[in-house]
């Protein structure tokens, strides 16, 4: 070929090196080898997981955990199918993440061939975008747009479709000359930011609700500075959970269906919320009376309230400097008053252990990691119980919930935080879902600690059986030897059951600085508590 043309494979991994992308987590396949052939040959480091699923949920743990762009790949078929599960749980938590998968050549799409199936169907309703890729030159633009939508609109996966000939086509060179990203800022028009200025102004009572965008935004300081300027309580929406400490004392924590006393009382009781890059969802509102609202969010879409600002936080916050807002000190007391954590007993000395017990002796053992939450009863308690004080410290699937996330999602959060001990805290259900991914902890030797609660069945399931239907069916587990299985990957593992093993158990595994696994067999009759919204 000539000089000045390169392969779009070729073009593509150039895109991901100037954007900073440093890992890619994927699974090879027959069509996506020109891609991966590329990736050989750059700067860029892949990641082999085991799962497809794996992979997705590895880049949105990367995301969370980065607040940064997280890369996943695959082949097409199978490969783009076992994605989905993780694409979904990114797009209802509105994580960014970029997912290229291979197609098919266009001269066989369509013919109901081997392996050939609408994959931009698919993904088109849990992605911001689905590009069916025809052209290197398509494909080149639709990667460069990507990247600018994700910095500067709302978060969310975008998924690009490359049949195999397209990667392996050519194209000339120039097309990488505008690689610079474009630079965008919203505008506030003057007369919304003087009713802006006006309710901070006269309110006597605000409340600042803080949720994911804060985060994305990168907003942390500047928002605890306004707070503290203003003596101005602070309260979460689950995503946005450790934007500030929630040790501090502006903090009062989540709000709405698992609210703290403190924040559902502020929620109720306010004359105004300055809602930042939340969304009002129904379990938010439980939370919330009839203050008036000033809400401001990249997503046009989830835009609610009085007044409606589609802005990054950061940049509108600061906007505010100069704003004069009453002295709240008497309000902020008020508050106070109310608890802004969770009380919930584990003082139980009870062999099996409780539950609760357990997840509190993990959460006391290793508060400088990073937890990574999976679905079930276990997420309750570890909601309940840990005070997060980054915006990193704690990682979940709140919108969606699916099984298996907590192992692959600690693999990505290990690789955007190397300095650091993620500990992934599981059920023995969630286990079992993703268990193949062991062996990428075990190839590349991450300090991930796993804890299993093992209590033998699907324990929310049950719970909800017993509640509503009377009768139990199809939720207890015939488990393997969880010990051996870990031992099979080549990571050491303890088990444990009783009350005070847990703590040494963690703080041992920590000390390694490897991966290790522990399995904690708790009651299995155990129920979480239903939530409760303070008036």
């Amino acid at each position: 070929m000539e000089s000045n043309t390169l392969r779009c494979a070729d073009a593509l991994i150039k895109i991901l090196e100037f954007h900073d992308v440093k890992l890619i987590f994927g699974h090879p396949g027959e069509q996506i080898l020109p891609f991966y052939d590329a990736m050989r040959q750059s700067q860029v480091k892949h990641v082999l997981m085991r799962h497809e699923q794996g992979a997705a949920h590895a880049a949105d743990g990367y995301s969370r955990a980065s607040a940064s762009v997280g890369v996943c790949t695959s082949t097409a078929g199978p490969g783009a199918m076992n994605l989905v599960m993780g694409v979904a749980t990114a797009y209802k938590d509105s994580i960014p993440i970029i997912v290229i998968t291979a197609d098919v050549p266009t001269y066989k799409k369509g013919n109901n061939e081997f392996q050939d199936i609408d994959i931009c169907a698919v993904f088109k309703p849990i992605t911001l975008e689905s590009f069916d890729i025809k052209t290197p030159e398509e494909g080149i633009l639709a990667l460069k747009g990507a990247f600018n939508i994700l910095k500067y609109h709302k978060k969310g996966p975008i998924h690009l479709n490359f049949p195999k000939d397209v990667l392996e086509n050519y194209v000339d060179e120039s097309i990488l000359e505008t690689l610079k990203d474009d630079t965008y800022k919203y505008k506030i028009d003057d007369i919304t930011l003087k009713n802006v200025y006006k309710l901070l102004e006269n309110s006597k009572k605000p409340l600042i609700l803080a949720g994911a965008g804060a985060v994305w935004s990168n907003a942390s300081d500047i928002l605890l500075k306004f707070a503290h300027d203003h003596n101005i309580p602070v309260a979460t929406t689950y995503p946005g959970r450790g934007i500030i400490s929630e040790d501090n004392n502006l903090s009062v924590g989540m709000i709405g269906l698992r609210g703290t006393d403190a924040a559902n009382y502020a929620g109720k009781n306010c004359d105004l919320i300055l809602g930042l890059g939340c969304r009002f969802s129904e379990r938010t509102v439980v939370g919330i009376g009839k203050p008036m609202i000033i809400h401001v969010n990249l997503d046009e879409e989830v835009l609610d309230g009085d007044i409606k600002i589609q802005s990054d936080i950061k940049e509108f916050l600061e906007v505010l400097e100069d704003v004069q807002i009453k002295n709240n000190k008497k309000w902020l007391l008020k508050v106070q008053e109310h608890s802004n954590k969770f009380h919930i007993d584990t003082n139980y000395p009870d062999i099996p252990i409780k539950p609760q017990r357990a997840i509190k002796e993990i959460l006391d053992a290793s508060i400088d990691s990073i937890i990574v939450n999976d679905a079930g009863t276990h997420t309750t308690w570890v909601t309940l119980l840990m005070s997060v004080k980054t915006p990193s410290g704690l990682l979940f699937s709140g919108g969606f919930g699916p099984m298996g996330y907590g192992i692959p999602g600690a693999i990505g959060a290990a690789f955007a935080n190397p300095n650091k001990t993620v500990v992934a805290v599981v059920g023995d259900g969630d286990f079992q879902m993703t268990s193949q991914e062991l062996a990428t902890i075990n190839e590349y030797d991450l300090p991930i600690i796993v804890c299993i609660i093992n209590n033998s069945s699907l324990r929310i399931i049950k719970q909800w059986q017993d509640r509503f239907y009377g009768k139990c069916y199809q939720v207890e587990l015939k488990n393997p030897n969880f010990i051996q299985l870990s031992q099979a990957y080549h990571i050491p593992a303890v088990k444990v059951d009783s009350p005070g093993q847990i703590s040494s158990a963690v703080y041992k595994a920590l000390s390694f600085k490897k991966p290790y696994l522990i399995e904690i067999v708790v009651d299995k009759n155990e129920e979480i508590p239903l939530p409760e919204v303070s008036k």
